[in-house]
């Protein structure tokens, strides 16, 4: 399982390097920044990449909140957000707040790497 998040973020890096430490061997961690072969694995330009987590397993390429399910679900210490977050209301309101902070979480980003 591949996990594609935005490193140059430092809220995505920060809540990434809290999964990290789980050290769990089947994810690898990709840093989507500037990241070409990311792009291809996922069939993602870097916008989409940039604006959400993607997690590749296989095949199948998941983002948003549906990537942060399957992450938690594969994660003993965070299972619990899995079995919390995917009861059917809450994953309503899950995904509409995540996709309101991360489009947010983009566009701040977006002008940090511009400055860059």
């Amino acid at each position: 399982m591949k996990v594609y998040f935005n490193n140059s973020c430092k809220i995505c890096k920060a809540e990434i390097d809290l999964y990290k430490k789980e050290k769990i061997e089947e994810i690898d961690w990709i840093d989507i920044t500037n990241n070409e072969l990311a792009e291809k694995e996922t069939s993602k330009n870097s916008k989409q990449l940039l604006r959400r987590l993607h997690v590749k397993d296989g095949e199948k390429v998941l983002g948003g909140a549906e990537a942060f399910l399957f992450l938690w679900k594969k994660m003993p210490k965070y299972k619990f957000l899995y079995t919390f977050f995917k009861l059917p209301i809450i994953y309503s309101v899950f995904t509409l707040l995540y996709e309101i902070v991360a489009f947010f979480l983009y566009l701040k980003n977006k002008k940090q790497l511009k400055k860059n």
